[in-house]
C-alpha cells in the first residue's frame, strides 16, 4: 500500500520561511503527479501546487513567487518551500500523490493518496 508521510511543518513568524517534505513509500509504483493542497480552518481544501512528472510545475494564484515546489524522483520525495509566509497561509497542508502502483508486473491505473497533514501556522 503506498503511503505518503509529510514532514516540515510548525510555527513561522510572519516573513519567514519553512520547508515542508513528503516521501512516498510502499511497493513499486509510478509517480505521475505530486503536489501540496491545504485546509485554512473553516476553508475548503485548495491546490497550492503541484508537479506532473515531466510537466512545468502550477501553483495557485496566491503563492506564486513565494512557494517552489520540487521533486526528487530518486528519493520519490516532493518539496513545498514556502518564503515570505503570510498570516492566511496558516493551514494544514496535505501531501498528494497520482500513482500507479506496479503488481506482479502489472501496472494498475493510477490512484489517488494523501498524506495525513502537517500543520504550518504563521504568526507573530
Amino acid at each position: 500500500q503506498v503511503q505518503l508521510v509529510e514532514s516540515g511543518g510548525g510555527l513561522v513568524q510572519p516573513g519567514g520561511s519553512l520547508r515542508l517534505s513528503c516521501v512516498a513509500s510502499g511497493g513499486t509504483f509510478s509517480i505521475y503527479d505530486m503536489g501540496w493542497y491545504r485546509r485554512a480552518p473553516g476553508k475548503q481544501r485548495e491546490l497550492v501546487a503541484n508537479m506532473p512528472t515531466g510537466a512545468s510545475a502550477r501553483y495557485s494564484d496566491s503563492v506564486k513567487g513565494r512557494f517552489t515546489i520540487s521533486r526528487d524522483d530518486a528519493k520519490k520525495t516532493v518539496y513545498l518551500d514556502m518564503n515570505s509566509l503570510k498570516p492566511e497561509d496558516t493551514a494544514v497542508y496535505y501531501c498528494h500523490g497520482e500513482i500507479g502502483t506496479v503488481v506482479g508486473g502489472f501496472a494498475n491505473p493510477a490512484s489517488h493518496y494523501w498524506g495525513q497533514g502537517t500543520q504550518v501556522t504563521v504568526s507573530a
